[in-house]
């Protein structure tokens, strides 16, 4: 199961777990659509692998199975170029 995690490692952009716009890599590092496509070309910063649209987690099953509320903030170059 997904950690679903709340939040973009880059820009700390919030990303629900019900809502589209979060990208993963098969770490499950997290970005939103827009670093992953401007800062990172679609690379993961961390892994170097590719990211792909993380899957939406239905309401019946965010019930059962919530999201992580850990939000995690990493020190990449290209987001501190923007701070």
């Amino acid at each position: 199961m997904l950690l679903m995690k709340p939040n973009c490692e880059c820009c700390d952009r919030d990303l629900p777990a019900e809502a589209e716009g979060a990208v993963i890599c098969s770490f499950e590092c997290t970005f939103c659509a827009d670093c992953a496509g401007t800062r990172f070309s679609g690379r993961c910063p961390n892994c170097g692998g590719p990211l792909a649209a993380r899957p939406v987690r239905e309401a019946a099953a965010l019930s059962r199975f919530p999201a992580s509320a850990d939000r995690v903030v990493k020190p990449h170059a290209p987001c501190l170029a923007e701070a």
